[in-house]
Order: C-alpha cells, then structure tokens, then sequence
C-alpha cells in the first residue's frame, strides 16, 4: 500500500563498480527461521525489542502478511476489519552492524502464499480522491471497492475480474516487497505508510527476488523489517493498492563497513538503481539523480 508520495527509481546500465563489501562470509552459511502473526508485527519503522538476531552472511527465512493483515478474505468483507496498514515483520537485529555502515540485503527468493490476492479502493485515498494533503471540491468520496484475484501459480498468473461487467483478464505474477527498511536515524519511529532514506513503504517493483538493496545503518543492529507483499502491480498504486499478498522470503545480509549510503540503492547483474522517496516530484527526481552520480 502506497501513500501519495514521489517515487523515482533511475537505472543505469554501464559497467559502473559495485558497491564493494568489506564483511567476510560465515565459513558455513545458516539459516535463521521466523513465523510473523498479527499478533507480533509492528507498524512502524523504528527501535523496538528484535525478534531475532541473524549474522552477516547468513540467511534469513520468514515471512509476512499482506497489507491488510490477512483481514480481507471474501466478498463482503470491509476495511473495517483491517487493524492497521502495513504491518511489518521483525525488526531483525543484524550482529555487527553500526551506524556509519551499509546494509547489504540479497533478495534470494519471494514467494505468493495462499491462492488469491486482494485489491481496494478506499474513499480518501488513491490517486483518483482528494487527500488530506490535496483537497478537491467534490459532490462526495467515490465509494469502497474491493477485488479478489485468484492466483495460479502453475501458469504464474493472477486473474482480475470487473465487478461490475463480464470483462476478466489474467496476468504475469511479479513478487515483490512494498515496505523494506531499518530503523531511522535520530531515533525517529515512522509509519509503514511512509517511505524516506530508510527504505520504509517504497512500493518499487524493483524489490525483487535476484536484486540486492543496500540501505544505511542508522542504529547498532540495523534493525531490518519487510512486508506489503504483492504479487502484482502496475506503474503505481492508482487506487491505494497493488495485489495484495501474503508473503514467504528469503534474505541473505552483508555489511559495508565504515562506508554508509544516503539513499536505498539497488542492484542485479544489469543494472544499478537509486532511489528518490520524498516530496515534492521533482526533489524525489534531484535525489535519484544525484545518488546515481554518486554511486
């Protein structure tokens, strides 16, 4: 689920160097395993107790609930079901990691639990409703919608269906995270609605299985959280969300020590990309542009 705020992700394809990883490898890889309820997410990016503790090098293996927490199941149900947006799996305790530091997070595997996703339309929020923060003179808010998209996973596709028409049309699954961040610095707590320097609610398609994100150490431990999974989306959340999907993932940590990033990068054999997360549009554009060059 994506607030209304610019996101712009720059790739480039030239053979530029990659962000060089200083912290050595574990002699023998482990597995770190968590299972999230709604009964021990959170909804904020920031320090709390962790839930575990994982070493650079190895790999974490949890998973998440979809934006909603798995509230929305059936045609019937209403948002007022939902406890809270986004919740947030962890926070994930990184041994070794300091402020001043990179957060290396290898992106191995994302997989769509369950057989169907869902999608809403809320009054007040979207692309297409007036906001807190942009109030438009209207007659009154364009009702609650919500479908349900049956996934198959043997064919890699979702299914949406009109509500009110005969019209259906499948298409290609792409898994990836909408919120993925650390902590904030200066021991601020930010909302999972919100996205900034320290990853939180990117929404960014890019967050996907093969890529690797680096994200700046803020508190001792980073302090890692995911969830908003989709298994879907189009160029943004027009109506507030994407397909929306329970989660099972699979990370892999490293650190950069010593050398810290201003904004959430990422990478994969290709390309690299940085990312502008802020408003207004055209400062979100100055920072994409600017981390790019950087890098």
């Amino acid at each position: 689920m994506r607030l209304s705020l610019a996101v712009f992700f720059l790739a480039s394809t030239l053979p530029l160097p990659a962000f060089a990883q200083s912290s050595a490898a574990p002699a023998k890889t482990e597995s770190v395993e968590y299972h999230a309820t709604i009964d021990n997410v959170k909804y904020v990016f920031g320090v709390a107790p962790p839930v575990a503790h994982v070493k650079a090098g190895n790999i974490l293996e949890a998973n998440s609930l979809d934006c909603f927490g798995n509230a929305l199941e059936k045609p019937g149900d209403s948002m007022s079901l939902v406890k809270g947006d986004n919740p947030l799996t962890g926070p994930f305790y990184v041994d070794g990691a300091e402020p001043g530091d990179t957060l290396v997070i290898r992106i191995l595997d994302l997989q769509v639990e369950g057989k169907q996703g869902v999608g809403t339309f809320s009054p007040g929020f979207g692309a297409v409703n007036s906001t807190h923060y942009t109030p438009v003179l209207e007659a009154k808010p364009l009702p609650e919608r919500m479908w349900f998209y049956p996934i198959d996973k043997e064919k890699n596709t979702a299914t949406f269906q009109a509500l009110d028409s005969d019209f259906k049309v499948s298409f290609p699954l792409h898994p990836f995270l909408g919120c993925i961040g650390v902590a904030p610095a200066n021991g601020e707590a930010r909302s999972s609605i919100v996205p900034a320097e320290f990853g939180g609610n990117m929404d960014a398609p890019e967050v996907s299985a093969g890529n690797t994100l680096y994200l700046a150490v803020n508190v001792p431990g980073a302090l890692f959280y995911f969830g908003d999974g989709h298994a879907a989306m189009g160029d943004g959340e027009v109506a507030g969300s994407a397909v929306e999907v329970p989660m099972r993932a699979r990370f892999q940590f490293e650190l950069v020590k010593g050398k810290s990033t201003g904004w959430p990068r990422l990478e994969n054999e290709r390309e690299i990309m940085s990312a502008g997360v802020y408003r207004p549009v055209d400062d979100a554009l100055r920072i994409a542009v600017t981390e790019l060059i950087h890098w």
